[in-house]
C-alpha cells in the first residue's frame, strides 16, 4: 500500500523548461533533446508545464502539444508529472484526464486562485481538489507556492490527505516550508506519501531534514544535486552536507538571480538546446547574470555543459 513509508516516487523530479524559438513559437527538437540530457543526468522524474516552464505564456493547444510531445518522447525511461492548474474546477480536472491517458504519473496542481485578489475558501479548495480527485486514477501532488496566495495550513492540507483519495504529494515552497513539512508529517503519517521539496532547492538540506523524500528542482544540473539527497538518505549527513555547500552557489544564483532562465542558458552554453529565450514579455536573461552563472557553473562542471558538446 502506497504511503509514506513505501511512497510511489521520490527523488529528484526536475522542472522541464519550454523552449522557443527566436520568433516566440515552440521548438520541439530542442524540446526533446532538453528531455534526453535532464534523464541522462541522473533524475528519478520530470515535471512539464510547471511556473519554471513559462506554462503562463503558453496557450491551451500548445500545452496539449508539449504534453504530448514529451511523453510520447519520455516513453516510459522515468515517470513525468504534469502540471495542470486551472482556476476552474472542470477545466482542471479535464486537463488532469488528458495528462493522465497521455501517460502522466501524476498531476501537479496549485489550490485554485486568479490574480492578485480572487481567492476560495477552505470549503471552496477542498471541494476542488475532491471533484478533481473523482475525476483522475493518478496522484495529485498540491503545489504550496506563495503565486497563489491561498493559505494551506498543515492540518487542512493533512485532512484532504486523508480524506481525498488521489491527494497524497505535497510540494512547500512556502517560507518556513521545513517547519510546514514536519508538521504536515506528524499530522497525516502514512496519507502524506509524498513531503517534497520545491523552489529550486534553495531549502533543500532543512526539508530533507524536515522529512521530504522528493525534490522538485530545476533542470539545469540534476547530477549536482541528487547526490545530496541521496547522501542524506543513505544516512551519510556530512556528506550531504559538504555536496549542497559544493553546490549551494549555483543553487542560490538560479533561485535569486537567474530564475527560470537559468536552465535555458545553461543548456544554450552546453549545446543542449538552439535558444534559451523567454517568450515575450518576459525579458532575457541580463548579460551580467548569465555571465556569473556560467562561471560558478564552471567551476562545478556540471553535465549540461558537456552534454551537447
Amino acid at each position: 500500500m502506497p504511503g509514506l513509508s513505501n511512497p510511489r516516487y521520490r527523488g529528484i523530479f526536475p522542472v522541464v523548461p519550454t523552449t522557443f524559438n527566436e520568433d516566440g513559437s515552440l521548438d520541439l527538437s530542442s524540446q526533446k533533446r532538453c528531455l534526453d540530457f535532464m534523464i541522462d543526468s541522473g533524475v528519478d522524474g520530470l515535471c512539464l508545464l510547471a511556473n519554471y516552464s513559462e506554462q503562463f505564456l503558453l496557450a491551451d493547444d500548445e500545452r496539449e502539444i508539449l504534453t504530448r510531445t514529451s511523453l510520447e518522447h519520455v516513453a516510459g525511461r522515468v515517470p513525468v508529472i504534469v502540471t495542470t492548474t486551472h482556476t476552474s474546477t472542470r477545466i482542471c480536472a479535464e486537463r488532469s484526464r488528458r495528462a493522465q491517458d497521455m501517460g502522466a504519473a501524476m498531476v501537479m496542481v496549485m489550490p485554485p486562485y486568479h490574480g492578485a485578489t480572487f481567492r476560495f475558501s477552505e470549503t471552496q479548495v477542498r471541494a476542488f481538489f475532491q471533484g478533481l480527485s473523482d475525476a483522475i486514477d493518478i496522484p495529485i501532488m498540491i503545489q504550496d507556492a506563495p503565486a497563489a496566495g491561498t493559505p494551506l495550513s498543515p492540518a487542512f492540507l493533512a485532512n484532504m490527505a486523508k480524506e481525498i483519495e488521489q491527494v497524497s504529494y505535497f510540494k512547500m515552497e512556502t517560507a518556513g516550508a521545513a517547519s510546514k513539512l514536519r508538521e504536515l508529517i506528524a499530522l497525516g503519517g502514512e496519507a502524506i506519501e509524498g513531503p517534497w521539496d520545491g523552489e529550486e532547492a534553495i531549502t533543500l538540506l532543512a526539508d530533507l531534514e524536515a522529512g521530504a523524500t522528493g525534490a522538485m528542482t530545476g533542470g539545469g544540473f540534476a547530477d549536482g544535486i541528487r547526490p545530496i539527497i541521496e547522501a542524506h538518505r543513505s544516512g551519510d549527513k556530512d556528506k550531504a552536507f559538504a555536496e549542497y555547500q559544493r553546490w549551494l552557489p549555483l543553487i542560490n544564483h538560479e533561485n535569486r538571480q537567474a530564475g527560470f532562465l537559468a536552465a535555458k542558458a545553461l543548456m544554450k552554453e552546453g549545446g543542449v538546446i538552439a535558444c534559451e529565450a523567454p517568450r515575450s514579455p518576459w525579458p532575457p536573461l541580463h548579460p551580467e547574470v548569465r555571465r556569473q552563472l556560467l562561471d560558478i557553473a564552471r567551476r562545478l562542471d556540471p553535465l549540461v555543459l558537456r552534454w551537447g558538446n
